[in-house]
């Protein structure tokens, strides 16, 4: 069971705000994109989600990611974006992305509804993406989405999930992210995820991906730490929920998690300030207030 000398001494945080965030946000202009990414690596962050090559037609907030991604230039980051297929892998690769991100479900209902296929049939639409990242020496991220329940099917057994991790970790994805997509998730749900998957799999292959829908990620987040994972996916300010999922409030805010770490003593290598600020910025652009506690905090704090 759960064994909390284990907290990491480092955490990398995958920064998805400018991707999973703004793709369910209302539109904002390309330069806002543009600026939110490169206040985001001033603040130190590594690990920025900054595009999804998908269609169009189904992901509007997406369809300048072209633009957005050869507009930066960070050298000292990692930026990664969503690829469904080979065509959004080619375009992706054509602006120079060294990290591709893939997505399936631990839930068959989620599946059929998000991607319009089974599980089994995501995973094989993704050998020719994996093929062609291999050739270009590209990494590739796994998602696996509702591993702690789903709008559809309820609770989900955490041996659909393994199974699932397994068979994208067998394909070549380097790490797995966990997605709580509905934030239904508490802290006893992920300890028993987490016994199983761990007795499966490196806890350096895995990563959690929670959404705060109940108010739970952050404890979510903890309890996962408590178990040796350290990547932790979070979007600034809080931006962004899950357009197929019904209610579901966003990711888990990057300044909150951020201030938890600082809190436990964890090294990130991500300057506060700098984060919120960039958090402001964007969520002016969309003429929103944060949903993060922290930054709220300092906002009110800055004001003063």
């Amino acid at each position: 069971m759960s064994n909390s000398n284990q907290l990491p001494s480092n955490v990398r945080i995958v920064e998805v705000g400018a991707r999973d965030g703004l793709q369910n946000e209302s539109a904002v202009s390309t330069q806002s994109k543009v600026t939110l990414i490169n206040a985001l690596a001033a603040a130190g962050i590594k690990d920025i989600e900054a595009g999804a090559f998908v269609s169009p037609k189904w992901v509007p907030q997406m369809a300048d990611s072209s633009e957005v991604i050869s507009a930066l230039e960070l050298p000292d980051c990692n930026l990664t974006a969503l690829t469904p297929n080979l065509k959004g892998a080619e375009a992706a690769h054509a602006v120079g992305i060294k990290e591709f991100a893939i997505f399936t479900a631990a839930s068959e209902s989620f599946c059929q509804k998000n991607i319009n296929c089974s599980i089994d049939e995501s995973i094989t639409r993704f050998t020719d993406v994996l093929a062609f990242a291999k050739a270009n020496n590209i990494r590739v991220r796994g998602y696996v989405s509702c591993v702690l329940g789903c709008p559809y099917e309820g609770d989900i057994d955490p041996q659909a999930v393994l199974a699932v991790a397994e068979k994208l970790l067998a394909l070549g994805c380097y790490e797995i992210s966990l997605g709580d997509t509905i934030g239904v998730g508490t802290a006893k749900k992920v300890d028993q995820l987490l016994d199983l998957l761990l007795t499966h799999i490196d806890k350096s292959l895995l990563a959690v991906h929670f959404h705060d829908t109940y108010g739970q990620a952050l404890t979510n987040i903890y309890t996962a730490l408590k178990r040796g994972i350290a990547t932790v996916d979070s979007a600034v300010a809080g931006l962004g929920g899950c357009p197929y999922a019904k209610g579901a409030s966003g990711n888990v805010a990057t300044e909150d998690v951020v201030y938890l770490l600082q809190g436990l003593g964890i090294e990130h290598g991500i300057d506060l300030e700098r984060l919120a600020k960039a958090g402001w910025a964007i969520c002016s652009a969309l003429n929103k207030q944060p949903v993060s506690k922290v930054s709220l905090a300092l906002k009110n704090q800055a004001a003063e």
